[in-house]
């Protein structure tokens, strides 16, 4: 994983504007749906080309495939795992969270405001009524390999300092998917990561950076409102330990970790501080973490690593940017932000991101694509002045 030695380096978290007509083919393979293979797979690999350019074109540093290849970033792993039956019945309602019970008014507005919008723009889809009914096992090994070729192709026609691949962590994974098979939740949890290691393996083992994404661990707390802060660090603690073990043989300057809070739009009064878990997160085998600290709730937390310690072969990847808020970013304030992490762990350990990403589900995008574009450009700006300034050019 490179540092930002001679300028402050870029990325984002993962997921970018997918091409309105890409959008109902992945819907459809993702969803079992019949669809034309080859079609879709012309279709993935120009896209994938074209967001790589664009990402590079906008001066973003290290460059993925913006998630193209997949509906979602985790509604994509029911076509690459075994062990899952359809189960309508079992369609889950979603259950009141802390800032729901808070605003109760403000979110059924935004519901009935989001069920009226076009496709287009809608939330993302409610999780398919998947249920784990059999042994897990990993079968989608041509279709990371795919990925992988699309975007080394994609990078050798750019000077992209490096490539990362984004996957879902064994962790969500159960928490969207009941266990019906397993006689524990432990069990569960081991079947699930020996399954995904292989898709982290092979993305690894491509010269990929990997870059999990796990939004239950800061989630955690906001979606159960009847724990206490110490029940919460102990999930979260216990949910560490599994992905740990899922980090097995894969080396740690390799993996990045992606956390956030999910709820995009809201009042976001209960979001998890960052304080109360951020000397939990730094003891995730990853190189690098990615967090929330561009937005009105988390950016005051610069401060939390003047106390906790972030080892010191290890890089931070805050958010500078925010990805659910349509005012675009200043390139004057996205540099503050990132010197502000630089005086406190040092300009070599900060790589300036965005807070989420712009399309987490097909057609589920958080701002309007053009809003999105505008948003990864001032990042780079931002970043040019800071390196400016923290190296006194």
């Amino acid at each position: 994983m490179k540092r930002s030695i001679d300028r402050i380096l870029t990325t984002h978290v993962g997921s970018l504007p997918r091409p309105n007509d890409l959008i109902p083919m992945l819907r459809a393979k993702d969803s079992g749906e019949p669809y034309d293979e080859e079609a879709l797979a012309r279709r993935v690999s120009q896209a994938v080309s074209d967001v790589v350019r664009k990402q590079a074109d906008l001066g973003i540093d290290i460059i993925n495939d913006g998630e193209h290849s997949k509906s979602g970033y985790g509604a994509y792993t029911p076509t690459r795992l075994t062990g899952f039956s359809l189960r309508p019945e079992l369609r889950e309602r979603s259950r009141p969270s802390r800032d729901y019970l808070a605003f109760p008014a403000v979110y059924d507005e935004f519901r009935a405001m989001f069920a009226t919008r076009p496709r287009r723009t809608a939330r993302r889809q409610q999780q398919a009524p998947l249920v784990c009914t059999g042994p897990v096992s990993y079968i989608g090994q041509k279709q990371v390999e795919a990925d992988i070729d699309n975007l080394k192709a994609a990078l050798e026609a750019t000077r992209a300092e490096e490539g990362f691949m984004t996957a879902i962590a064994p962790t969500q994974l159960a928490s969207y998917y009941p266990n019906e098979y397993y006689r524990t939740l432990e069990e569960y949890h081991i079947a699930l990561a020996d399954a995904m290691h292989e898709e982290y393996k092979a993305i690894v083992d491509a010269g990929m950076v990997l870059q999990l994404d796990d939004p239950l661990l800061a989630t955690h707390w906001n979606s159960n409102p009847g724990i206490s802060l110490e029940e919460c660090r102990r999930f979260i603690a216990g949910q560490i330990e599994v992905l740990n073990y899922t980090f097995r043989g894969v080396p740690q300057d390799r993996v990045r970790y992606h956390t956030c809070y999910s709820t995009n739009v809201g009042p976001r009064v209960h979001d998890l501080p960052l304080k109360d878990y951020a000397d939990l997160l730094v003891e995730i085998n990853a190189g690098g973490y990615l967090i929330e600290a561009a937005n009105v709730r988390h950016e005051h937390e610069w401060r939390v690593w003047e106390d906790v310690k972030l080892p010191e072969d290890k890089v931070l990847i805050p958010g500078v940017i925010s990805h659910a808020d349509y005012l675009v970013e200043h390139p004057e304030v996205v540099a503050q932000r990132i010197v502000r992490f630089a005086g406190v762990l040092g300009r070599e350990r900060v790589i300036a991101s965005n807070d989420c990403g712009f399309a987490t589900a097909s057609g589920g995008d958080e701002v309007h694509p053009d809003v999105a574009w505008a948003k990864v450009q001032a990042l780079a700006e931002g970043a040019r002045l800071a390196s400016q300034k923290l190296w006194k050019r």
